[in-house]
């Protein structure tokens, strides 16, 4: 396994990077209660970019699963999950923090929070998002469907310290990863819902040769 060396998203803050097509990144839960937010948009054409919509359409799941690609919102995959050894739950329905959230949550002046996290994280590379979103994957999140199948309920993680996720990239992309800062709403499973460090890894061709899924439904 060829692989870079691990890298820290420090707490509460991000992280962006590159990756060619057949490269993998493996995010590590290091402490095992940390939400990680993850945005990825096509190399260089930033105009395309992962969405969450058309990636529950694509898989027919509401949360991806080993196998699973995710695609762009011009439907082409983008990121396929390879290696799970977490419980598996993750979270495509919630908007990334931001400021205006914690404003509505009672925070006086500035909380760090993910969608200013991705943003500067891509700044670093000396890029800029065409059209940031809130939409993002949001990785080892726990929120579940209640039994009236309307309802999500939030819930603290059920990762447990140095489980992974490992994504194989479908094209040339730049990633971003935030540490979610969010210590208001109980999301982050270490008792005092404070966020913590991640850490993750880039591996070369480990995993080029497994294959997308499919489209499961005619594109509409």
């Amino acid at each position: 396994m060829a692989q870079s060396d691990i890298q820290t998203v420090p707490a509460a803050h991000g992280k962006a990077f590159r990756m060619r097509q057949g490269q993998s990144v493996r995010l590590i839960n290091t402490h095992g209660s940390q939400v990680v937010d993850c945005w990825a948009w096509r190399d260089p054409e930033m105009s395309e970019y992962m969405s969450m919509e058309a990636t529950r359409v694509w898989n027919q799941r509401l949360n991806p699963v080993v196998g699973d690609s995710l695609v762009t919102n011009l439907r082409n995959p983008i990121l396929t999950v390879v290696e799970d050894t977490s419980p598996g739950v993750h979270d495509s329905f919630m908007a990334a923090c931001s400021r205006e959230r914690y404003e509505r949550l009672g925070v006086s002046g500035y909380h760090r929070n993910c969608f200013d996290n991705m943003i500067e994280a891509v700044a670093a590379l000396g890029l800029t998002i065409p059209n940031p979103s809130l939409a993002s994957l949001n990785i080892f999140m726990n929120i579940a469907v209640k039994e009236d199948g309307r309802s999500l309920d939030t819930r603290p993680t059920v990762t447990r310290a140095g489980d992974h996720i490992t994504f194989r990239a479908d094209m040339d992309c730049i990633v971003a990863f935030s540490a979610c800062p969010q210590d208001i709403v109980g999301i982050q499973a270490d008792g005092d819902n404070t966020p913590r460090d991640v850490q993750f890894a880039i591996l070369d061709d480990d995993f080029a040769d497994v294959p997308t899924s499919p489209s499961w439904v005619p594109e509409r």
